[in-house]
Formats: C-alpha cells, sequence, structure tokens
C-alpha cells in the first residue's frame, strides 16, 4: 500500500473491534473478582489494593496491545488487510459491471505464482533455518547423552573395582588378625626344634 493514503474500512473496523476485544478482556476481571481472592487485603487496604488493581488491568491491556502491534508489522497485516479490501472492492465494482469473466486485473504484471512465492518463499527459508537449528541441537543432545552413559559406565565400573578393593582388604585384615593371635615364639621354636632333630642329609 502506498504510503500516506488512508486506511481501508475494513482494517478500521477491524482493528476497532480488536481494540475493543482487549478492552473486555483486560478488565474482564472485575475488582469484586479481586476482592473474593484477596478479601483480608482488599479490607485492610482498600485503596491500596484497588490501586494494585488497576496497575494489573492496564498492564494487561498494555502488553496485549503491544504484542498485536508486533505480529501486524512482522506480518504487515495493515497493508495485508488494505489490499484484500481494494481487491474486494475491485471485484464487486467489476460484478456489479457485470465482467465477470475477465482475469484478475487489480495488480498488472504480477503473476499469481510470483505473489505466493514471494510470501511463502521467505517463511520456508525461515523455517529450514529453524529445523537445521532443531536438528543441530538433537545432535548434541546425542552427543551429551551418550558422554552421559559413557561416564554412568565408568563410574558403575569404578564402584565395582572399590567393591572388589574393600573385600580383598577384608580378607586380607582378617588373614592378619589370625596370623596375629598364633603363638609365633612357640612355633618357632617348635620348627628349631624339627630341624635340629632331622637326621643329617648324607651326601649322594
Amino acid at each position: 500500500m502506498v504510503k500516506g493514503s488512508p486506511d481501508s474500512k475494513r482494517w478500521t473496523h477491524f482493528h476497532s473491534a480488536l481494540q475493543l476485544a482487549i478492552n473486555r478482556a483486560a478488565h474482564k476481571w472485575t475488582y469484586e473478582d479481586f476482592q473474593e481472592c484477596f478479601a483480608l487485603w482488599c479490607k485492610e487496604e482498600p485503596h491500596g489494593a484497588e490501586g494494585i488493581f488497576n496497575t494489573i488491568s492496564r498492564h494487561m491491556e498494555d502488553q496485549i496491545h503491544a504484542s498485536c502491534e508486533t505480529l501486524f508489522k512482522d506480518f504487515n497485516v495493515r497493508d495485508s488487510i488494505n489490499v484484500l479490501h481494494r481487491v474486494v472492492t475491485d471485484a464487486r465494482s467489476r460484478k456489479q459491471c457485470g465482467e465477470t469473466e475477465a482475469e484478475d486485473i487489480w495488480k498488472e504484471d504480477l503473476e499469481p505464482r510470483a505473489a505466493v512465492r514471494a510470501r511463502i518463499v521467505p517463511v520456508l527459508e525461515s523455517e529450514v533455518e529453524k529445523l537445521k537449528a532443531t536438528l543441530q541441537s538433537a545432535s548434541l543432545e546425542e552427543e551429551n547423552q551418550a558422554s552421559f552413559e559413557q561416564m554412568k559406565s565408568n563410574v558403575q565400573r569404578q564402584r565395582e573395582a572399590d567393591a572388589k578393593t574393600a573385600e580383598l582388604l577384608e580378607i586380607f585384615d582378617e588373614v592378619y588378625s589370625r596370623w596375629s593371635k598364633l603363638p609365633h615364639d612357640e612355633i618357632g621354636l617348635w620348627a628349631l626344634q624339627t630341624t635340629e632333630n632331622l637326621p643329617p642329609i648324607k651326601p649322594t
């Protein structure tokens, strides 16, 4: 749409209806409803509670307005609705004049396929980029999951090795304890006497 040209009735009615809907949505929750939720506070601090309620309502309305304006800007809604209104108006005018068999002439030198591509291709390219980012994120997630599984396996093997080590240490402690209780002096004396009483080894 040419800048500076007046908005169509279709856009004006649409925008006015939207503003009314936003206003009703933001103020549908009345102060009476607010009082039911915060009865004690509203009773003890009526002025402060009412001020907070009004602030919340205005904030909700402003946020909805801002979000809608962002969408309008991102998708060129205003100009698109104005163009739609002009197309519909021209079509009705041609129909009233009996020009029902003529080709569309609302915009010269523009093939329908080219118009569709101009709208759809950027959207598809954007979706492709999003898909690439998602796939890359999924790949990283798979790598992270594999690393996590490897770490869990390493931890499990370490725990098993620690358990075996602890078991061997317990056996060693038990053997040492039993060994410590043996009469080593008597065993030494017996070994000495046994050695002395053995017959001498004859040379062959």
